[in-house]
């Protein structure tokens, strides 16, 4: 089956009342359901408490995600990634990077942004200080937990 067509099904899903199809075409099979209204998303930090849960349908539009502190022994903190997706530097292609190495930034300052599932989610930082290290590339895949920032406190 072709891609292009199942990205065109789920497309059509998302965009209807229907809340699950499946189909079968040979030995390909493939099922699209949609969250509940009732699902639960939660992102959780190594080291720290479980974030509030929010309804499916409010985390998929327009979440932003603040990055949390996971070392306390260290002048220098990392952000890391609280979602696996898609690192950009900047909001497009041809704007200048939200943070470059030396940069001073403030706790709640935009430092990038992840795209997950054809979200933009933008990474805060979780503390004042000055960017160290960029310590992925742009438009790099990123794990959850990844570091992405090292910033030395002010």
């Amino acid at each position: 089956m072709d891609l292009k067509l199942v990205k065109k099904i789920i497309d059509l899903i998302a965009a209807s009342d229907v809340n699950e199809i499946a189909i079968e075409e040979g030995d390909f099979k493939i099922k699209v359901k949609k969250l509940s209204e009732t699902s639960h998303i939660s992102y959780t930090q190594p080291l720290v408490a479980q974030a509030p849960e929010t309804s499916a349908s409010t985390a998929l539009k327009n979440t932003e995600f603040s990055a949390l502190e996971t070392s306390t022994s260290n002048p220098s903190n990392s952000i890391d990634a609280p979602i696996v997706g898609t690192f950009y530097q900047a909001a497009s292609p041809d704007s200048d990077p939200f943070v470059k190495i030396g940069d001073k930034v403030q706790t709640g300052q935009t430092l990038c942004i992840i795209e997950a599932m054809k979200i933009m989610n933008e990474i805060e930082s979780n503390c004042s200080g000055t960017i160290t290290e960029i310590l992925v590339s742009n438009g790099t895949p990123v794990e959850y937990g990844q570091p992405l920032f090292s910033i030395s406190k002010d």
